[in-house]
């Protein structure tokens, strides 16, 4: 729905007294499948009243559907929350910014878990994962291999998240490549400022490929996209 405000002279462009007496008008306007429909005209007596209509409008209009950010949530353990540096230096947030400088609306939700393991992710995965979440980020950790977790019920966990988040029609990144030594600090398990900073550079252009996967259906859906009118 969209509305926009006409003056409409009361004398159609006739002069009155030397000024043209014009009253305001609200066309409101929907979009539907066979092209553009009038569906209503008010006359308005106070220009404030016809502005908030359109703001309404606007607001709650189907259009407003396709304005919704692209909702992340990253889920790992304490490299995912930020062990060692700040919340604003962490791979998440780094990520959100360089996708927002980029033009994209996209907001990441930090889901990460000191401690955790890829078997506490998947017990916690509902409620750290809300409804309408478009993509999650899943970055394993190391946890599982320093609480003796073997290698293969490691894959068989990741394996299990994968599943339960495609049956609820969530994307899924795994993010889980052999980290180069000088991404750790001194303590050799949590990462650099630096490292967040690369690991949001490598994981940017995953998540624009599922932004642009999900999107296009969308727009490919919309009235405006098809180039109906």
């Amino acid at each position: 729905m969209f509305c926009f405000i006409g003056l409409i002279s009361a004398t159609f462009g006739r002069e009155l007294h030397g000024r043209i007496s014009a009253r305001p008008f609200v066309f409101c306007c929907r979009l539907r499948s066979r092209g553009l429909k009038l569906f209503v005209v008010t006359r308005s007596s106070i220009l404030g009243r016809a502005i908030l209509i359109c703001a309404l409008a606007l607001l709650f209009g189907p259009d407003a559907v396709h304005a919704d950010p692209f909702r992340v949530v990253a889920i790992g353990a304490s490299n995912t929350s930020g062990w060692t540096v700040d919340s604003e230096h962490t791979y998440p947030h780094v990520l959100e910014q360089m996708l927002r400088t980029a033009g994209y609306d996209v907001r990441i939700m930090n889901a990460g878990r000191p401690f955790d393991t890829t078997a506490g992710m998947l017990g916690r995965l509902d409620s750290a994962i809300p409804d309408k979440t478009d993509l999650v980020i899943l970055q394993p950790g190391g946890n599982d291999r320093r609480f003796f977790v073997s290698t293969e019920r490691r894959a068989n966990n990741i394996a299990e998240i994968q599943r339960h988040l495609q049956s609820r029609r969530i994307a899924v990144v795994v993010f889980d490549p052999v980290f180069p030594e000088n991404y750790y600090s001194f303590d050799r398990i949590h990462f650099t400022p630096e490292a967040h900073a690369r690991i949001a550079a490598q994981l940017m252009p995953k998540v624009i490929k599922q932004f642009e996967r999900t999107r296009a259906p969308q727009k490919a859906a919309s009235p405006r996209a098809s180039g109906k009118h």
